[in-house]
């Protein structure tokens, strides 16, 4: 949003056809309004039983944590009578009004593709007959929203809270409904071209993991390899070590590499592509020390799904691997990003979770590592399988690279249409 005007000297520093506001300067034909005063509806949604596990969807926090409306992220409620008040319509957008302060202000917008019904611990807005539903939904996306969320809201122990009445009280600039229009319409279209491109990257991704399953399984084999693969039990190809050290508090933005199990889970895929930790020399001289072609699995996880996600290290540098991390370095001539594929494929996940131990937190040990067995092929087939997997990823990271330039460029035009700098025909 244009930045507030605190002084204005001379008329000459407003372009013609603008005024100044209290929000800065806008196009005169526009108005500022308080937000309450362009909804028809702002409330918190209904109380249910958080026991229930099937009936009719009703959103909760997480339903809208990715921005977008997530079916698979819904509680439920009976299928009977009397909440029909507190069924959604197409172009309702629900306000996220307790949460933490960094996720507290985020919203998102129903297309009415699904029913869902409003939960509790999210605001429905409403927009009137003077206000676009979509244009409503672009300027509570801009960052003077995404500011005054955090301006309004009342810091508690481990969340914030927004208030409806302080919400309603918040000021926005309002364009002809004529102009909310045609804004809305260019904004959306590009939208169209972020959901394109973000499936493109979801068949790019579903391309390369039907790929990684023939071929490392030998049901398609690359041109000029046909020997036999053979199958070995993975404590007679390498030995195993402890990862230690690498304690939260002493993660910082620079120095050595450094890699939490946590991470493992969260941030890699397969193989340490970059680093997000490091650590100061003082730490890394007291944490384990690993390197180029080493395989890092977790120790411990919440799911026997889950429990030995394994990344291979294949840079040429050293890195550091922290606590509840077991590192196999191996003592053949191999590919460790093929073995990792194969380490995180379905046959040998299975095998890892049969010696998963513990319920609330799972854990897996050397031992039964070591016991895990995997059919490779040779040095020379692991190094073409592993070039066509890396095209493969190159190919997926392009597209996301594209969709995260699109999205730069949609957010720049954003603020720029709704702070009335930029002007459409209309």
């Amino acid at each position: 949003m244009v930045k507030p005007i605190t002084a204005m000297t001379h008329d000459t520093d407003i372009p013609q056809g603008y005024k100044a506001t209290a929000l800065g300067v806008i196009p005169q034909k526009w108005e500022v309004k308080f937000l309450g005063d362009l909804l028809s509806r702002c409330t918190n949604g209904l109380t249910y039983d958080v026991s229930i596990t099937c009936g009719i969807p009703v959103t909760r926090i997480e339903t809208i944590s990715t921005g977008e409306i997530n079916y698979a992220k819904v509680g439920y409620i009976p299928n009977e009578s009397g909440y029909e008040t507190f069924r959604m319509q197409k172009g309702d957008i629900l306000y996220s009004h307790i949460n933490s302060l960094s996720q507290i202000g985020k919203v998102a917008y129903y297309k009415g593709d699904k029913e869902i019904y409003h939960g509790m611990n999210l605001l429905l807005l409403r927009a009137n007959e003077s206000l676009n539903k979509q244009y409503l939904y672009y300027t509570l996306l801009t960052d003077h929203m995404r500011h005054m969320a955090q301006v309004i809201a009342k810091p508690a122990v481990n969340q914030a809270s927004i208030s409806t009445s302080d919400l309603k009280r918040v000021k926005i600039a309002v364009p002809p409904l004529a102009e909310q229009r045609k804004i809305a319409e260019v904004l959306g279209v590009w939208d169209e071209a972020l959901e394109k491109q973000a499936r493109l990257i979801e068949k790019l991704a579903l391309r390369k993991r039907g790929l990684m399953q023939r071929l490392l399984s030998a049901k398609l084999r690359l041109p000029g390899f046909s020997k036999p693969w053979q199958k070995v039990k993975l404590g007679k190809i390498g030995k195993f070590d402890k990862g230690y050290g690498v304690p939260k508090e002493s993660i910082r933005n620079t120095g050595n590499k450094a890699i939490t199990y946590g991470e493992i889970y969260t941030k890699h895929d397969f193989v340490i592509k970059k680093f997000t930790s490091y650590i100061d020399d003082e730490t890394a001289a007291a944490s384990k020390k690993i390197t180029q072609g080493a395989i890092l699995f977790t120790g411990s996880g919440e799911t026997l799904e889950d429990i030995g996600k394994c990344v291979a290290f294949i840079d040429n540098d050293i890195a550091y691997a922290g606590g509840d991390i077991i590192i196999f370095n191996p003592s053949i001539e191999i590919n460790s990003l093929v073995l990792s594929y194969c380490l995180n494929s379905a046959p040998v996940n299975a095998q890892k979770a049969t010696y998963g131990q513990g319920h609330s937190v799972v854990h897996i040990y050397q031992k039964d590592l070591a016991k895990l067995q995997v059919t490779i092929p040779s040095f020379s087939e692991q190094n073409a399988i592993a070039e066509v997997l890396t095209a493969a990823d190159r190919e997926i990271e392009l597209a996301k690279e594209k969709l995260e330039r699109l999205r730069r460029q949609k957010r720049g035009l954003m603020q720029q249409l709704l702070a009335g700098k930029k002007r459409i025909k209309h």
